[in-house]
């Protein structure tokens, strides 16, 4: 009994440290970093003391040598650096290696959100190309109309889920329409034109550029950017961005547009080949 409950809590704490790391390995460098700073700090006076007995024996040598005698009263020879660091250098030990410690805690700890952010975005890659296999064997299977069809349900049903009543709508530019972005969940007053020529002009940058943030979008269409827009975007290497328009009714009653998008915006747009 004793034994299944030894397993089981270190299991239990396995678990937590491999879930938390990160957290415990920037706790733990931002403690060895404050460490490394006493330890320092209180080293100095051991330090100066021996920078102190040093310049003394220094100043004897001196005499001796100019005078023939070691009264010391020899002024302007200063240790030399190397000297001062000689006699020093291990009071600091202590504090090297705990400023050591913060470096190695702060870079695990960098390591392991890259390893997840790695694992993220190559589990949202999957993701994304089963949905959009998926999409393609819906329509070719059922039609493109009945297809439509089911967007448009998912539309209606994403609007409903975020009445306009409870949300600002922002005005993005000169056109009227009522527009709902699934992105960002925002309500914005606009017009396919305009939606249209912004969609022209990202898939033009991705040409010469080979990607576009999420932002430059949202720029385009005269939506202000979130906290996450400049993050998100697309490349070439996926295609070129895409936007079915659905329609659905507020829930004052307004006509709808909304924005599906073929290919989701990802986080590692930027990245090259």
């Amino acid at each position: 009994m004793k034994t299944s409950f030894i397993k089981n809590f270190i299991k239990g704490v396995k678990i937590g440290f491999d879930k938390h790391s990160p957290e415990i390995l920037i706790g733990l460098g931002i403690a060895s970093a404050i460490t490394s700073t006493v330890l320092a700090v209180k080293a100095t006076p051991k330090a100066m003391e021996l920078i102190e007995k040093e310049q003394k024996k220094h100043n004897r040598e001196v005499s001796k040598t100019m005078t023939g005698n070691e009264d010391g009263k020899v002024f302007g020879c200063k240790l030399k650096p190397v000297d001062i660091v000689r006699v020093t250098w291990k009071c600091y030990i202590p504090a090297a290696i705990s400023g050591t410690a913060s470096v190695a805690f702060l870079l695990g700890s960098n390591s392991v959100h890259a390893k997840r952010n790695a694992a993220i975005a190559t589990a949202y890659k999957l993701s994304e190309t089963a949905l959009t296999d998926y999409k393609k064997e819906v329509i070719e299977t059922i039609g493109e109309e009945k297809a439509k069809l089911i967007q448009d349900k998912i539309a209606q049903k994403h609007v409903d889920e975020h009445p306009v009543s409870n949300n600002q709508v922002i005005i993005a530019g000169s056109g009227k329409q009522l527009c709902y972005d699934g992105i960002s969940g925002r309500y914005f007053e606009s017009d396919i034109q305009t939606i249209r020529a912004a969609v022209n002009t990202i898939n033009e940058t991705m040409v010469y550029e080979m990607y576009a943030s999420l932002g430059d979008f949202y720029n385009e269409i005269g939506l202000p950017p979130t906290t996450l827009s400049d993050e998100l975007g697309w490349n070439l290497d996926d295609g070129q961005l895409e936007i079915s328009y659905g329609s659905a009714i507020s829930d004052d009653g307004r006509p709808c547009i909304t924005l599906d998008y073929h290919v989701a915006p990802r986080y590692d747009f930027a990245k090259l080949g």
